[in-house]
């Protein structure tokens, strides 16, 4: 396998148990698509990660919204939504999208509860403006941030380095990844490795 080096960086010296990892990019770069190869590569490893994701809603090729879906319960919900196109929606905006609460909550926040009591490592995606601007998932994805129980984040490229830096000014061990071009076909080998160790064997 291909060191990944010069994309990752590890701070502080913790315990593997405090490990966060975060992972960032531009906008279409492959982010989500890395976290689900590393999902799919802890579970193959014997381990449960939990949390959730939101992956697009697309209708005729056009984005109107993001689902929220979790990752070991069976909840799926609406995340946002193009605002005035569909009843429920909050009057929390991010740009031309309004945010689902009650979804939000039912999902986002059950699975991350979830995650902590019942599964090995939590996993997000994503840490941006839409999950942080509902108030209490918010509260929780900060909580599990800052919990000793391993994570794996995808994070918006305009809060990575807000969200890195916090992180380690508590003394938890981050690795921080950058997807480009060049590293996200085998990214997901170097951060399954790093967190299973010599458990996993390169797909």
């Amino acid at each position: 396998m291909s060191s990944q080096a010069s994309n990752s960086k590890a701070e502080n010296s913790n315990p593997p148990g405090s490990i966060k990892v975060l992972i960032s990019g531009r906008p279409g770069i492959g982010k989500s698509t890395v976290f689900m190869r590393v999902v799919e590569g802890l579970k193959l490893a014997g381990l449960r990660p939990c949390g959730f994701y939101c992956p697009e809603i697309r209708i005729g090729g056009v984005r109107k919204g993001f689902k929220i879906v979790s990752l070991g319960l069976p909840l799926e919900g609406i995340l946002s939504y193009v605002c005035g196109e569909m009843d429920g929606l909050s009057n929390l905006t991010v740009g031309k999208y309004c945010v689902k609460v009650d979804d939000a909550l039912s999902v986002g926040l059950r699975s991350l509860e979830y995650a902590e009591k019942e599964c090995d490592i939590v996993a997000i995606d994503e840490v941006g403006p839409m999950e942080l601007k509902v108030r209490e998932l918010g509260r929780k994805i900060w909580e599990v941030l800052y919990s000793p129980k391993p994570t794996i984040a995808v994070v918006h490229i305009r809060s990575f380095d807000e969200v890195r830096r916090t992180l380690t000014s508590r003394s938890l061990q981050v690795l921080s990844y950058i997807v480009t071009e060049s590293n996200r076909d085998n990214l997901h080998n170097e951060i399954i490795h790093r967190l299973v160790g010599s458990r996993w064997r390169t797909l």
